[in-house]
């Protein structure tokens, strides 16, 4: 070699060499030709499909059921309980499955005071008797539209 650099040769890398460069460098995105596939071989991929398949519908009814007991509906009135404080600070928070049942927490704020309440909900009704600040946010969780509750105001 007369100092000339020939077309294969690649300078080093820092740590070890670089792959060789191919002939052909487009070759890498030539679409490959798919080999020939005996009906055996097809049988055997669509009854490992068919198994996979089975168990995805399988897994798919097990978290059908699991979703039917999580929380998916949730409704939420904020209120004013007494006349001597200010805002809305006071809510009720319903929070229900499909099958509407869940509970309902409120939380009364006061200005010397906070209550907080839970009452269980079976099927969309509570074995407590709820304020109409409770039934509001259990009609939100549920979906039901009616009228806003008359709230208690400041006087």
């Amino acid at each position: 070699m007369n100092g000339a650099v020939s077309k294969t040769a690649i300078p080093k890398g820092i740590g070890g060499s670089n792959p060789p460069i191919s002939a052909k460098p487009m070759a890498l995105f030539k679409k490959q030709q798919p080999e020939e596939q005996t009906p055996q071989a097809l049988r055997k991929k669509v009854q490992a499909l068919e198994k996979r398949l089975e168990q995805t519908a399988k897994e798919l009814e097990q978290l059908k059921q699991q979703t039917r007991q999580a929380v998916t509906r949730v409704g939420i009135v904020r209120f004013n309980p007494f006349a001597e404080m200010g805002g809305d600070q006071s809510f009720a928070v319903a929070l229900l499955n499909e099958e509407h049942t869940g509970f309902v927490l409120t939380s009364y704020y006061g200005k010397d005071l906070n209550r907080v309440f839970a009452k269980p909900v079976q099927k969309g009704s509570s074995r407590y008797e709820l304020s109409d600040e409770e039934r509001e946010a259990l009609e939100k969780a549920m979906g039901v539209e009616k009228p806003k509750s008359k709230r208690r105001k400041k006087k």
